[in-house]
């Protein structure tokens, strides 16, 4: 075991860390202002936003990220339209089209999440708090909200670990996140298995930290359902 090489090889892969890091907060936090108002086409008394809506999840879902992460960046750049407008400083950058592809495919999955959740509050606590006089709002923020996030905490802290491992694509459009970096020290080293093991041990360690902080903030948040 070529202990030098790995300790090298760790400080290197970590530098990509931020990145990673980066663009799945991001993209999390804009899917999830995407996907709340996806849910909400998706329950307007307009049939054809209904339909809209229903169809971009459809497509997102349904298609690969990759596939929608190459349309982004390598299709955009053909429209003139595009490159002349105020838009293309934007999406001439590899970071920000990574961005908006996994923030768009985000939504999409996070709008399913949101909508599930919300059905799920049971019916007998919406009728208790508008036999306490709750309006809409106060009953959405009251009631509707918080056991919604209940019940959804296991499928977010799904969503979030997908998202973490999503990153890794955006290293086949030029951005030197963990894999990306571990690709370019492959490529100088031929030493594919101990650079690879080591960038999925940093994943795996995200990972570990994601699931306990929502195992700890379900745990707090069900005491009242926990044996005495």
């Amino acid at each position: 075991m070529d202990v030098p090489f790995l300790r090298d090889t760790f400080f290197a892969l970590l530098s990509g860390v931020p990145l990673t890091v980066q663009l799945t907060v991001l993209s999390l936090a804009a899917g999830a202002f995407l996907a709340a108002g996806l849910v909400a086409l998706q329950h307007s008394r307009f049939r054809l936003l209904g339909f809209i809506a229903r169809s971009y999840v459809f497509v997102f879902r349904g298609s690969p990220l990759l596939v929608q992460m190459y349309l982004i960046y390598f299709g955009l750049g053909q429209f003139p339209a595009l490159r002349a407008s105020f838009l293309w400083p934007f999406l001439r950058e590899p970071y920000w089209c990574a961005l908006l592809a996994l923030a768009l495919n985000e939504a999409a999955y996070s709008s399913e999440i949101i909508r599930g959740a919300l059905r799920s509050v049971p019916s007998g606590l919406i009728e208790a708090g508008k036999a306490c006089g709750m309006s809409g709002f106060l009953l959405l923020r009251r009631i509707a909200i918080p056991t919604a996030l209940r019940n959804s905490l296991p499928a977010c802290a799904n969503e979030i670990i997908v998202m973490v491992k999503s990153t890794a694509l955006v290293s086949t459009i030029t951005l030197l996140d963990i894999t990306g970096i571990a690709a370019e020290i492959v490529a100088d080293t031929y030493r594919s298995i101990e650079v690879f093991l080591m960038a999925g041990a940093i994943y795996l360690t995200i990972n570990f930290a994601i699931t306990n902080a929502v195992s700890f903030i379900e745990y707090k948040l069900n005491r009242h359902l926990r044996e005495a």
